[in-house]
């Protein structure tokens, strides 16, 4: 089948597929970028998370052993630790909340 036997709305319905298709191969890249951000972001997220956690469960146990107080440190500085950490990731989210503004 020739062009000349294709009518021209279908011609013109096939241009503007190629010009969609060519236009979606750039926004590709774009979202790509995109998942590579959110992706770093979700890591750093964990790590705020997890480092508050490990930090204060470690600094509870230690206190634990020295005052001989075996759960109630360990409890309470756990408590704090993730406290804090969550407290990281508000103020991460709010600063990327900025930079998006």
């Amino acid at each position: 089948m020739s062009s000349e036997d294709i009518p021209e709305n279908l011609q013109a319905l096939e241009a503007k597929i190629c010009k969609m298709r060519g236009a979606g191969n750039n926004n590709k890249n774009l979202s790509s970028s995109e998942y590579v951000t959110a992706a770093g972001v979700g890591v750093q997220i964990t790590a705020d998370l997890l480092a508050g956690v490990l930090v204060g469960a470690g600094v509870g146990y230690l206190l634990d052993l020295v005052f001989g107080s075996r759960p109630i440190m360990l409890t309470v500085f756990l408590l704090f630790g993730g406290a804090a950490g969550f407290l990281n990731v508000y103020r991460m989210v709010k600063n990327e909340e900025k930079k998006g503004k």
